[in-house]
């Protein structure tokens, strides 16, 4: 019995001890993961901005007449485009559910609500399958559409191109179509 006890004890050291390394190892590296994501979703940002100018991202939830009920499972900033002094377009950071979890997506869109480009940024979607979403091949299928032309949020609604692309990661396609159809709505309500 005293064996039991002195092994138990042991073990319950070890995890202990590993415990507290692991949140110290997280405590130093979250800022800097945090700041690594910034990085890339400006990026993302500016890759699909259509050569209009970016002004001030905004908190959607802190915006009084953003619609929370309706669209804060998925709008988490706006950010407005420009063309000088006039007001063109929104980038929107999108959040979705994919196969491997949550996925963020920076699109950006007329004011009419038709995609100008969208791009996948943190993710964990499954190598060679849901991964795809990260090319730019991939979300070319959605520019020019939310405006005359619905959104593809069906595979039987895309191209045999598009449709070879999407592939063995529906549950992928759907999120970030869905996603993105919802940000079309949304800029197309704004800018009544």
């Amino acid at each position: 019995m005293k064996g039991f006890l002195k092994t138990g004890f042991i073990l319950f050291s070890i995890c202990a001890v590993c415990a507290a390394l692991c949140g110290m190892v997280n405590m130093i590296t979250a800022p800097q993961i945090e700041a690594n994501n910034r990085a890339a979703n400006q990026a993302a940002l500016m890759a699909v901005s259509g050569g209009l100018e970016p002004g001030e991202s905004i908190d959607a939830a802190s915006m009084e007449s953003f619609d929370s009920a309706k669209y804060g499972s998925v709008i988490k900033t706006i950010t407005p485009l420009n063309s000088g002094s006039e007001l063109k377009g929104y980038s929107l950071e999108l959040s979705a559910k994919g196969y491997g979890g949550e996925m963020t997506i920076i699109a950006s869109y007329n004011a009419d609500g038709s995609v100008i480009g969208a791009k996948l940024t943190t993710n964990s979607e499954t190598a060679g399958l849901g991964k795809k979403a990260e090319g730019d091949d991939y979300m070319a299928m959605f520019v020019s559409t939310g405006s005359s032309d619905p959104i593809p949020q069906k595979k039987n609604e895309l191209s045999e191109a598009h449709s070879q692309i999407v592939s063995g990661a529906t549950i992928t396609f759907t999120g970030v179509s869905s996603a993105i159809a919802v940000g079309s709505e949304w800029v197309k309500e704004s800018a009544k």
